[in-house]
């Protein structure tokens, strides 16, 4: 539940939450933190919870208190993170070397979606954990 309090114009990218019902801080949409302290006529609004307040923010494109591994990246930000890591020529070899169905998937898809089951066999022939698989797609959606 949202609840939106004093005067101010809604504006998500500068705007304050309540989490939980705890007034002793204030999560700032602008500072991608909790503040103390409100400005003076600041905007604020009450939220249920971290997790809701994630997904609103997350519909305008914005951080909120709890990080969420991406899913998916583009193919530009998952090809440079395997040159970033040192791992796109063992790839694109691993690639050369499975049907073409694989071969296709790699070189023509617009995004990586990390459930996939041919992402995951590569993963798994590159013997990633489920925790270097989550830092690799954290890294690349920085790209």
């Amino acid at each position: 539940m949202i609840e939106i309090t004093g005067g101010e114009e809604y504006s998500p990218e500068n705007w304050f939450w309540i989490v939980g019902g705890d007034e002793r801080r204030y999560w700032s949409s602008e500072a991608v933190a909790y503040v103390k302290a409100l400005p003076k006529g600041a905007g604020v609004t009450r939220i249920a919870s971290e997790d809701e307040l994630t997904d609103v923010l997350s519909v305008y494109g914005l951080t909120g208190p709890i990080y969420r591994v991406p899913d998916r990246v583009t193919a530009r930000q998952f090809k440079l993170q395997l040159l970033a890591e040192g791992l796109l020529d063992h790839v694109e070899g691993w690639v050369a070397s499975q049907g073409k169905a694989i071969q296709l998937a790699y070189d023509n898809s617009g995004t990586f979606a990390r459930d996939e089951s041919m992402m995951q066999a590569g993963f798994k022939a590159l013997g990633f954990p489920p925790e270097q698989i989550d830092a690799f797609f954290s890294a690349a959606s920085k790209r």
